[in-house]
């Protein structure tokens, strides 16, 4: 059930929010700086590609409050807007019946984008 949800989410989009968030990787990636936001990205980007089946995580990780200064900089810097487009999706695919198993998956994008250091994917 996983690999046709996954699937039908790459032929409807899945594969543009891939590219997105490569390319938005790449991107923060060129900057010394902007390195921990793009493997972010990176873990974004094959979340995006096939959602169904994967599970994020809490991370019980030694890092103080690094990982919650990351995350109030990239909600700052940009992950608020991503948030609200997951939500947006989200909301609108749960409006029809077919459409809640890929409004769930939004709404599962949602939480990592909300706070993406301190989370695995598995």
């Amino acid at each position: 059930m996983n690999f046709i949800g996954n699937l039908i989410w790459i032929i409807f989009g899945g594969i543009f929010i891939f590219f997105e968030y490569i390319f938005g990787g790449l991107i923060l990636c060129l900057t010394i700086v902007g390195i921990p936001w793009g493997l972010q990205c990176f873990k974004f980007a094959f979340v995006g590609l096939a959602p169904f089946g994967v599970r994020i995580t809490d991370t019980s990780s030694n890092t103080g409050c690094l990982s919650t200064l990351m995350n109030i900089i990239w909600l700052i810097s940009g992950g608020f807007w991503i948030v609200l487009t997951h939500l947006f999706f989200g909301i609108l695919l749960c409006l029809t019946i077919v459409g809640i198993p890929f409004g769930r998956q939004h709404f599962k994008l949602m939480n990592l984008a909300f706070s993406p250091f301190g989370k695995s994917i598995s």
